[in-house]
């Protein structure tokens, strides 16, 4: 006789925030960047080295992973940065994290500068990231085109904290700010990204735009946000004209990518096998990496054959400031969780202009949080 009991399937692991276990990680690496971020921005002061600030950041992550999840054999997790500590001054937008062997190296904060300050932690492949906007010495509120560029980014970031809620459209959250700038006399920085992320995936397919040109729209994926998805939410505005180009400051920022192709240069396979050791599927500073002189020389194949992705520090014009503020949202059903803080209050702006949409001032008001529970 045939046995026909019923053969229970393994249950499969839950990778997503429905799973209590992975929000727990991305709240505690949550909660590391933001102590990381506050230290930082205790450090730029005028005069400061902006490479000693970036060294010290990727430091303080490291030493503050290493204090948990400390659990060994077959329990143990990656850990360690998400996100490399960048300080973009001014015009810069982004990825400024310099060498000490490159000129920028001993650049240093001037009075009045305005620094975007970036940074992320990851545990088990869920990273939290956190950037911010302050200006270098300021002892009183900040007014004139800092401010309206400072205040239109926290706007722009404000709104769409909002709009991403299970069913809202992508290409919504970018009109939004695209009139929030407005309001505010700036621009959002052209083809900017703000990717959904999975475990050690910070660059998902879905995906929110900035200030698009018909050439990024051409290939770009309209979609919705679903309920248990993580976005980097990443809203880059500025007083120009939201153009984006290279100078001559050299890329220190990569990430390992999934293709595969046999180098030749034996220098080329040991960085890469280097990379995947430290830094896994994360973003990482050749700063970090063993030789850096061998760093240089066996990161330009692999980026020419596509192993590693570049993540080049660019400019807008001269004389153009921009703003940054990131955070990582959790998309619940009850509500989302911020699990890191851009820290509005990390300076105080100023401005005569202001959102006048009635739609927008209205999202503005609306809550978005998971409510808290009420003690008995």
């Amino acid at each position: 006789m045939a046995d026909t009991t019923e053969v229970k399937k393994p249950t499969e692991q839950v990778l997503d925030i429905s799973d209590s276990n992975v929000q727990s990680k991305y709240k505690e690496a949550g909660r590391i960047a933001d102590d990381v971020l506050e230290k930082v921005i205790k450090l730029c002061v005028v005069d400061a080295k902006i490479i000693d600030i970036c060294i010290a950041g990727d430091k303080a992550i490291v030493e503050a992973t290493n204090l948990v999840y400390n659990k060994k054999g077959k329990n143990k997790i990656t850990k360690g940065i998400g996100f490399p500590t960048t300080v973009s001054v001014n015009n810069c937008v982004a990825h400024f994290t310099p060498l000490p062997s490159d000129p920028e190296s001993k650049a240093v904060l001037k009075k009045g500068d305005v620094a975007k300050i970036q940074l992320g932690v990851q545990f088990d492949g869920y990273c939290s990231t956190v950037a911010t906007t302050i200006v270098i010495g300021a002892n009183a509120a900040v007014t004139g085109p800092k401010a309206d560029v400072i205040q239109a980014a926290r706007t722009a970031l404000e709104a769409a904290v909002r709009m991403i809620r299970p069913g809202n459209k992508n290409m919504d959250v970018t009109k939004t700010v695209d009139k929030i700038a407005e309001a505010y006399d700036v621009k959002p920085v052209e083809g900017m990204l703000s990717h959904n992320q999975t475990q050690n995936k910070t660059d998902g397919e879905k995906q929110i735009i900035l200030n698009p040109t018909d050439a990024h729209l051409a290939g770009f994926k309209r979609c919705e946000f679903g309920e248990n998805e993580v976005y980097c939410v990443d809203i880059l505005v500025s007083s120009g004209e939201g153009k984006v180009r290279p100078l001559k400051t050299r890329t220190t920022i990569y990430k390992k990518t999934d293709i595969r192709y046999q180098l030749k240069m034996a220098t080329s396979r040991a960085i890469l096998s280097e990379i995947q050791a430290k830094a896994g599927a994360f973003p990482f500073s050749l700063r970090d990496l063993e030789d850096e002189r061998k760093a240089r020389m066996g990161i330009v194949e692999a980026a020419k054959h596509q192993t590693v992705l570049p993540y080049d520090v660019v400019y807008e014009r001269e004389g153009a400031l921009v703003a940054q503020y990131l955070t990582t949202l959790l998309v619940t059903k009850k509500g989302n969780v911020m699990v890191t803080n851009p820290r509005f209050d990390a300076v105080n702006v100023q401005t005569e202009k202001s959102v006048k949409d009635e739609e927008i001032v209205k999202l503005l008001t609306s809550e978005w949080e998971v409510p808290k529970k009420v003690k008995q």
